[in-house]
């Protein structure tokens, strides 16, 4: 598909929103756009949790604990690496808003639907389809954020946004106790599903007052309701306290952007960029496919502990949250480079310490998930920057396209060979097995870490325009 240009226009629309002080508004952004990721927790630690439920004789279900470990976890990545692809794509060509809404109902029918399967296959179609509005809402929601939040707040917000996918976890997690306990074995796995579909709506309801983002409202030919978007905004904030920015960007308004000169972006003109977006995207999704994501099959398998791990997944998932919370400021003042490859090395290295321990046989479930706390500390701060950093280096025209992208390859290398491959190790009963995962993660995180070292960009406070100008502007660089 070939570009499709409408005119040229001279505006100062991004700097407006980067100099705006944090208000009201931006909480709205954040309360209707960033719960999402609430959701998501909610979503995988929920069947991660009820795993061994739905594996019991008379459960409605023909299923095994690996296969809900392993197929179902798999399935439900694939999905999430399908629909960021998809919606991504649509997302840079049709709005931010359209999209957001849109992938949150794909979400919500899918959740639904799943709460009535009544075999394995069922089961599996929609998880799968539940995935795939999920990864929807990475690419819509991530570009959306980026573009509404202040730049010198971008960071650190953009990082929480993404760690309260542990919020979701936790609550998940506590929500499974007595789904497992005091529930029918049949009925308590479908009213967790249930549950996630009312928190959905709750979501809908507030996103419907979330605006379209005027970066992209301006760069497809619509800089008038740009403009009048952002005096609404002002006015709301309080326009009189409010200076006149002096830096403005003249582009060539595109209708579309072909998958030609996306591609020849990231491959030709951005290529050290994309090597980087890779590896983090890779490094963080192998780590939590390693430790997380069979959390209850480790927990039955050397621990004799089934209904009850709901407790010890809240601590972690704790842990994950408290990481982007207070490690998130640092990202905008200490900088991008040194917290990013920090978090990364630093989990890596704590992992594979777990990995030696648990393979000498020193740890029990309590030590074991206190180090897993430790671990993900760190490494959630490092695994949220990885959304920050592809949303941040790449132009305007292809932010969703890009976030998509990186999450799809770098997912599907560490979120559905990870769940296969170590479902199986953890099935064996051998603790080196699982040791053996644990270290697969480490090492691929500090790789990961390395290449931000050597290829991480300084994007703290600066505005998305001056860190990747639009493609209908200036030849950008490397």
């Amino acid at each position: 598909m070939s570009d499709v240009e409408t005119g040229t226009v001279t505006t100062k629309v991004p700097a407006r929103l980067d100099r705006l002080p944090w208000s009201r508004w931006h909480w709205m952004i954040v309360i209707g756009l960033g719960t999402v990721w609430i959701l998501d927790g909610l979503e995988v630690t929920i069947v991660g949790n009820l795993s061994a439920q739905l594996a019991k004789p008379g459960s409605g279900l023909d299923i095994t604990q690996a296969q809900v470990a392993g197929v179902a976890a798999a399935l439900y990545v694939a999905g999430a690496c399908t629909g960021a692809l998809f919606f991504g794509w649509l997302t840079d060509r049709f709005g931010r808003k359209k999209l957001f809404i849109i992938t949150l109902v794909v979400y919500l029918v899918a959740t639904l639907l799943t709460a009535f399967s009544f075999s394995a296959w069922w089961f599996f179609l929609f998880r799968f389809m539940t995935g795939f509005g999920i990864g929807g809402e990475y690419a819509a929601i991530n570009s959306a954020i980026d573009e509404l939040i202040p730049s010198r707040h971008r960071g650190r917000i953009d990082i929480i946004i993404n760690g309260s996918y542990w919020l979701g976890a936790a609550g998940g997690a506590l929500l499974t106790v007595p789904l497992l306990n005091d529930l029918p074995v049949n009925i308590g796995w479908r009213v967790a599903f249930g549950l996630g579909v009312v928190l959905g709506l709750a979501i809908l309801l507030v996103r419907r007052h979330v605006p379209e983002s005027p970066r992209w409202l301006f760069i497809h030919g619509k800089d008038r309701e740009a403009e009048r978007l952002v005096d609404d905004i002002e006015e709301q904030i309080g326009k009189h306290d409010l200076r006149e920015p002096e830096q403005s960007i003249t582009i060539h308004q595109r209708k579309s952007i072909g998958f030609v000169r996306i591609a020849h972006t990231m491959v030709a003109l951005y290529p050290k960029r994309t090597v980087l977006g890779l590896s983090l995207f890779i490094g963080q999704a192998f780590l939590y496919n390693a430790i997380t994501f069979g959390y209850a099959q480790i927990l039955s398998t050397f621990f004799k502990i089934d209904t009850h791990t709901g407790y010890y997944f809240a601590v972690i998932a704790v842990g994950n949250f408290l990481g982007p919370l207070l490690l998130g400021h640092l990202f905008d003042t200490v900088g991008r480079v040194p917290m990013i490859s920090a978090t990364y090395i630093g989990s890596g290295v704590l992992l594979l310490g777990t990995a030696w321990l648990f393979n000498q046989g020193m740890l029990t479930a309590v030590t074991l998930t206190a180090c897993w706390s430790v671990v993900l500390f760190v490494a959630s701060a490092g695994a949220s920057s990885a959304y920050l950093t592809v949303s941040e280096i790449f132009p305007m025209e292809t932010r969703a396209m890009a976030i998509a992208f990186f999450f799809a390859v770098g997912t599907a290398a560490g979120g559905i060979a990870g769940p296969l491959v170590f479902s199986s190790l953890v099935e064996s009963g051998v603790p080196g097995d699982t040791a053996l995962a644990f270290s697969i993660g480490g090492i691929i995180m500090i790789a990961a870490g390395l290449v931000e070292v050597f290829l991480g960009v300084k994007a703290e406070r600066k505005g998305l325009e001056d860190i990747a100008a639009p493609l209908s502007t200036a030849p950008a660089t490397t």
